[in-house]
């Protein structure tokens, strides 16, 4: 297999290297959707109750996504530490961060992992999980917190090689085990009936072969950046950096999914029939698709500005912030429009149409054909969010994501509780992303303030510390 190459993104031209960097990001995380959108298409068709199948599955990615905002927070925190030492040259720093990552998220995977099999009956309860599909809700949350050793690795290994300037290397292994998931879907549910946990055993092989392959060629990366001195397997203080980097991050997500908890909670309690849930899980898998992919990209631009600020070249973090927004604004655009004009063949995709109850479909397509508008404004927000996080401001990132959520999930509570029904759900989302787009774009420009009007290269000086 031929080596990657490591990637300095501190030189260059702007428009081509943004772009060459973060489409192998954003097709990584598009792909990663699939894996969930897989489970709903192949168990919603052919599972032996395809619409609860997809209530088990909904539910339990509700509780799923708690435990991941940590393996997310491991990727994003140690991305932008390592991206920041290899924008100056330390290699030495470089690979004492990643030992010191592996070691400390190794441990922090097991406590996880026993808290998750620990506590998954209450938290089914405390979500309002009930009747039929309450077993497969189980089997599916069990099983997927068996695979979180190699959740947790793939997510810190794809993070490490897109600091190193490699984002495609994650994006190739990813759509291999994709394709391996679908094989697997298709055989464990269609051939085997093995349901529910069937699309559960699938993503777990499935992840576990990326996992493999990601840490494989990473460690061939790290063993190319030589160093004087032996790198140290844990450092103390490297820990604390990883923290305070990690931090703000797990709390983004894990509060997102705490949030996300709630409003399940709250759209489980609109039927007793279970079509409000039927119709917003199969939505909201069609609009993460955008969200989470808008997302990656900016893990990309956060890197490119730890690494830039690293470097002294805040002229450059300034125009590509810029150029990254309007490549953002297109993406958001043509998910919208996509969305938009087929919200019903979209939500048929996923479930057949006599297991699809007329309710359901409605709740569906409101979902999307409100939200969807709005794609563009979350898409600024997660922009202004990354691009903070990426020149040091943990604050004002973890901030903006608190208010924007914070806000939808009352606003669920509220607008339901005031005879909105399942509309008030859709205007909530919408109102949060607006409101948070203007938070994050106030944090973005206070970033902005900070920054000297020289690169360091034309005899400015960098920032040690810009912390919002």
């Amino acid at each position: 297999m031929k080596k990657s190459k490591t990637v300095n993104l501190t030189s260059g031209n702007l428009w081509k290297t943004l772009l060459l960097y973060s489409l192998p990001l954003f097709g990584s995380a598009l792909v990663q959707q699939m894996y969930s959108l897989v489970d709903l298409l192949v168990v919603g068709n052919f599972a032996k109750e395809g619409a609860l199948a997809v209530d088990a599955i909904g539910n339990a990615t509700v509780i799923i996504n708690i435990l991941l905002a940590f393996a997310l927070g491991a990727n994003g925190g140690c991305a932008v530490i390592v991206a920041r030492y290899f924008g100056e040259g330390d290699n030495k720093r470089v690979r004492e961060t990643v030992n010191t990552a592996f070691v400390s998220y190794t441990v922090l995977c097991a406590a996880i992992m026993v808290f998750g099999f620990s506590l998954a009956n209450v938290a089914l309860g405390a979500l309002g999980v009930h009747g039929a599909y309450y077993s497969d809700c189980l089997d599916y949350l069990y099983i997927y917190i068996g695979s979180l050793p190699f959740v947790f690795l793939y997510n810190l290994g794809c993070g490490i090689c897109s600091a190193l300037g490699d984002s495609k290397s994650p994006f190739i292994f990813l759509v291999i085990s994709s394709v391996l998931n679908v094989g697997l879907d298709i055989c464990f549910v269609y051939a085997l009936n093995m349901d529910v946990a069937g699309a559960a055993w699938a993503t777990f092989i499935s992840q576990a072969a990326a996992c493999i392959l990601t840490v494989f060629v990473l460690v061939g990366k790290l063993r190319s950046i030589k160093t004087e001195d032996k790198p140290k397997v844990f450092d103390k203080r490297l820990l604390k950096e990883l923290t305070i980097t990690s931090v703000p991050i797990i709390l983004q997500q894990s509060f997102v999914s705490v949030g996300n908890f709630f409003v399940n909670r709250c759209i489980n309690g609109i039927d007793e029939n279970g079509d409000a849930i039927t119709g917003f899980t199969t939505a909201f898998k069609v609009i993460i698709m955008c969200t989470m992919s808008t997302v990656a990209m900016t893990n990309g631009f956060s890197n490119f500005a730890s690494q830039n600020r690293a470097a002294g070249q805040y002229g450059r973090i300034k125009k590509g912030f810029w150029i990254m927004l309007l490549y953002m604004l297109v993406v958001c655009a043509v998910f919208m429009a996509v969305f938009i004009s087929c919200p019903e063949f979209l939500t048929k995709v996923f479930i057949q149409e006599e297991k699809l109850t007329e309710e359901a479909m409605s709740y569906s397509v409101m979902f999307l054909t409100i939200v969807s508008c709005f794609l563009p404004t979350v898409g600024v927000k997660i922009m202004a969010d990354g691009a903070v996080r990426g020149c040091g401001g943990n604050i004002g990132f973890t901030i903006s994501t608190f208010a924007d959520l914070i806000i939808r999930v009352v606003l669920v509570y509220v607008l339901t509780g005031a005879g909105w029904g399942f509309s008030g759900v859709c205007w909530a989302w919408a109102i949060g992303w607006g409101i948070g787009m203007v938070i994050a774009a106030l944090f973005w420009f206070l970033q902005v303030r900070k920054m000297p009007r020289t690169d360091a290269e034309q005899g400015g000086q960098p920032l040690k510390e810009d912390i919002v």
